[in-house]
């Protein structure tokens, strides 16, 4: 954990604001890549993950951009309500659940509302390294864009901002877009839940690790249980023990309640935080963030479940 202070917040747009956090001592922050995110403690005791939003190559300060959503789980209301200037908080350390894949072509930017937050450090990197980038960004109005001089000093058209008025038939044609692949191009997404299932279906075509999404929420589409989640146990290796798994808990819970010390944040397979290496055993995956090489041998413990009878965990 982290402590920064709030240097300072500025308006983005109508019910965005960014917080600047800054060491109180003055120090250099931990370094991090561009989509990398942190979580922030809030007044309340809520824990939520925004994504860094300045330049990588700055050590001196986070920045991350928050939409106040009034009929939200309460995090954002709490920053937008109770933070102030000079306040103290706790943060993780950065994680990057949304890399860009250095070896790309071309990086290919799909953004929808506050989703273009990660996009802006990875928009700093692309300029900085030359790298070529096109973004698309998905908005209503511009009143309620955040961003905008930012994305307006941006050199040539590499920053274009779709207007829709909330009007589904005004969308940004995803399809036609996303219709052809370029060799060597890779996609990145971050938005609402309709958004990222457009850019989805329309990148079923595309080679396999070339689309790339970041989730501020489990799709709603995915269930977290099922009528078949059943009764299974983990063994912790180190130790021996074993413990069993009833249809109702996570993994995590049941360690918890053994007194076992496990970090979760999300609790929903989007951030990363619980992140466990496991030995033997066949999961069942529930997560939105592990690539397929990650899962031969990590799960998430907030909502992985097995396949097998047991997991054998390195803990």
């Amino acid at each position: 954990m982290l402590t920064v202070k709030v240097r300072c917040i500025e308006n983005q747009a109508a019910g965005i604001n960014t917080f600047e956090l800054v060491d109180p001592a003055g120090n250099a922050l931990p370094p991090f890549t561009a989509g990398a995110h942190i979580d922030l403690h809030l007044p309340g005791g809520f824990v939520r993950q925004y994504s860094l939003c300045n330049s990588p190559r700055e050590r001196h300060r986070y920045v991350v951009g928050v939409l106040n959503v009034l009929d939200g789980r309460g995090g954002s209301r709490s920053l937008h309500t109770h933070v102030r200037a000079g306040d103290l908080l706790q943060i993780s350390s950065p994680r990057n659940n949304f890399p860009l894949v250095e070896e790309a072509e071309r990086h290919l930017f799909i953004a929808g509302g506050i989703g273009v937050t990660p996009m802006m450090a990875m928009l700093e990197h692309c300029e900085a390294t030359q790298a070529d980038y096109q973004l698309y960004y998905c908005g209503e109005t511009p009143e309620r864009t955040g961003f905008r001089e930012r994305l307006a000093s941006l050199p040539g058209k590499r920053a274009l901002i779709h207007y829709d008025g909330g009007d589904p038939a005004r969308r940004l044609d995803i399809q036609a877009l996303l219709q052809h692949h370029e060799p060597g191009t890779h996609v990145y997404c971050c938005g609402p839940a309709g958004l990222m299932a457009g850019v989805k279906a329309a990148t079923q075509h595309w080679p396999a690790g070339t689309v790339h999404f970041e989730h501020f929420a489990a799709p709603v589409t995915a269930a977290t249980t099922t009528d078949k989640d059943g009764e299974f146990a983990v063994t912790l290796a180190r130790s021996g023990q074993s413990l069993a798994i009833p249809a109702d808990k996570s993994i995590a819970q049941v360690l918890r309640d053994a007194g076992i010390a496990c970090e979760t944040s999300c609790e929903a397979g989007i951030c990363g935080t619980c992140r466990t290496r496991y030995i033997d055993g066949e999961v069942d995956h529930r997560d939105f963030i592990l690539a397929d090489d990650e899962k031969r041998d990590h799960l998430l413990i907030c909502c992985s479940r097995a396949k097998s009878a047991t997991l054998v965990l390195d803990l």
